[in-house]
């Protein structure tokens, strides 16, 4: 039997070498099931060829990153990256918005399950919460959608001042509140998690918050019009998605206003914009980000580790 020895908190500790845990991470790298299941074969018959029946977590990866840049580069270079964002013992928080309609919900998914991080919320779930607890008569902003939000607002916007956007920083600062109780508790308790949707907003979420390197923000965008308003179409005819296309389709134009002013707060508060037309593109490139912080971060913390021990 071949063991694979690791380190938790000093304590030294060995478990069998599974085929199943191997083909599992793989397929966060996304290797199709059933070739990662071949490629841990693969492994293990490597090991047994080189008589070795105790390997370190370190050696085995070196291994498997070895074999991988032979059979398929690209997969080991988000093997690489996905290990890297599994060294840190912090939690990860990522936080993902966009206007209505270019798939934060979709990306949030496939980001958490490549991850492996089983908490995702949507900010819209966190506005139920808050309808809730605060009245209508008390907060009619925060009762309308982000986009129609500038129709509860009890005191009109200046002339000079554009409603859509007047209304729709309002329903989004309201909620920002909740959403910081969600970083903050899980910072606190330890727990990774994906938060999208569209109160995720540069500039209204706390400073001091987004300066952790564990807590990262993305915006999703989509330019072309059509493209956007496809995205309508095709998430109205699921099954399971319960909201009206024409409500969208009529308010459109305020939609794309919102857009406009996710890129222009991204600009100013230095978060990454991605162009949401390509699952896997924008996938990859939110985890080769995350890689060059949160791996940054977990590179340091084992290092000062290192010191601390010599």
């Amino acid at each position: 039997m071949i063991m694979i020895q690791g380190e938790v908190g000093g304590k030294i500790y060995t478990e069998p070498f599974s085929k199943g845990v191997l083909s599992r991470s793989l397929t966060r790298a996304e290797m199709g099931p059933n070739k990662a299941y071949s490629f841990a074969l693969c492994i293990e018959s490597r090991l047994k060829k080189e008589k070795i029946t105790v390997i370190t977590i370190e050696e085995l990866v070196e291994v498997i990153v070895e074999e991988l840049r032979e059979k398929d580069p690209e997969i080991a270079e988000k093997y690489i990256a996905w290990k890297k964002i599994k060294k840190s013992n912090d939690p990860l928080v990522i936080l993902i918005g966009g206007a209505s309609g270019v798939g934060t919900s979709s990306i949030a998914f496939e980001i958490a399950n490549r991850l492996g991080i089983r908490n995702m919320i949507s900010t819209d779930m966190i506005r139920e919460v808050m309808r809730k607890i605060v009245s209508k008569e008390l907060s009619p902003v925060i009762h309308e959608s982000s986009f129609t939000a500038y129709k509860g607002m009890r005191v009109p916007p200046p002339p000079e001042f554009d409603d859509v956007l007047a209304g729709f920083r309002d329903h989004v600062d309201t909620v920002s509140v909740g959403i910081e109780a969600v970083v903050e508790r899980s910072l606190k308790e330890g727990i990774s998690i994906v938060v999208e949707g569209v109160h995720i907003v540069p500039g209204f979420i706390k400073k001091e918050l987004l300066e952790k390197n564990n807590v990262v923000m993305f915006v999703l965008t989509l330019q072309d019009k059509e493209t956007h308003k496809g995205r309508f179409y095709s998430r109205c005819r699921q099954m399971w998605a319960r909201r009206p296309l024409q409500r969208y389709l009529d308010n459109f134009f305020a939609i794309r206003k919102t857009q406009k002013y996710f890129e222009s707060q991204a600009s100013r508060f230095d978060v990454p914009v991605i162009e949401n037309i390509d699952v896997i593109t924008t996938i990859d490139t939110i985890i080769k980000n995350i890689t060059g912080t949160y791996g940054d971060l977990a590179n340091v913390k084992r290092e000062k580790n290192e010191e601390t021990n010599d």
